[in-house]
């Protein structure tokens, strides 16, 4: 197995390499009174953003604090290609977190709320920014669980024309929607591009509307489809964003 994960941001570390470095605060205590580090173990320490480098426990002392030692020279982990944002409609309940936390755990690149005409769910004034809050922890929690060393950003809550704009702009606009009366094409078969971004939509339980669709064709989307069975709004991105690492390479 890897070695654990823990976020310094920044990641300012001794200027000699080889030195040593004391994980206190909340990361410490999770170090030390959660995963029960010993001397010895190796442990790996980045900033979330790419910049990692390893080293090993030399002591834990009290509660909170981690002595780590040999340290390694800070490397970067460059931005995978072709990049992954997965547009995620607010589900409803605790399945937002849900949705985070396995896409993050398959190795989404980015995730943008999105406050689509039949969510149920709707994000407003203290509510909506403690409930982002509660995205982006979860983002950093999975992304130290999967062992991951460039976390996945986690956006403020887009509207449907801020989602359009995204599309726009993408090397692969896909919106997930299945429906007899409405043309789709498996998302098995799609054209990958080799770089760039694609952008994924995923909708509420009550589908993207009519409006919605007309909104971001235009901007250049196409319907896909993943299989025969229909997904839950807070599973669908993560099956479709392990389909897209595996044909991409990216799970090679």
């Amino acid at each position: 197995m890897t070695a654990p994960v823990f976020v310094l941001d920044p990641l300012v570390l001794p200027d000699h390499r080889g030195g040593e470095y004391v994980l206190d605060g909340p990361e410490g205590r999770h170090a030390v009174s959660v995963k029960r580090m010993r001397p010895g173990e190796e442990v790996v320490l980045t900033d979330g953003r790419g910049r990692w480098t390893e080293g090993v426990v030399k002591a834990a002392e009290g509660k909170d604090r981690l002595v780590v030692t040999d340290l390694g020279s800070v490397r970067e982990e460059p931005p995978a290609q072709p990049r992954i944002t997965v547009v995620q409609a607010l589900p409803k309940g605790d399945r937002g977190e849900l949705a985070v936390e396995t896409m993050t755990e398959t190795g989404v690149d980015a995730i943008v709320p999105w406050t689509a005409s039949r969510c149920v769910t709707q994000w407003k004034g203290e509510r909506g920014l403690k409930s982002l809050a509660k995205w982006r922890a979860t983002a950093r929690e999975a992304g130290k669980q999967s062992r991951r060393v460039r976390f996945p950003e986690v956006a403020d809550a887009a509207t449907s024309k801020q989602v359009a704009a995204l599309l726009a702009k993408a090397d692969l606009a896909a919106v997930l929607h299945e429906d007899r009366a409405y043309p789709s094409e498996p998302l098995a078969t799609a054209e990958l591009p080799a770089e760039g971004e694609i952008v994924l939509v995923v909708g509420p339980e009550g589908g993207v509307s009519p409006e919605e669709l007309a909104l971001f064709e235009q901007a250049g989307a196409k319907a896909y489809r993943l299989g025969r069975s229909v997904l839950r709004t807070s599973t669908a991105g993560t099956a479709a964003t392990a389909l897209l690492l595996g044909r991409t390479g990216r799970w090679s």
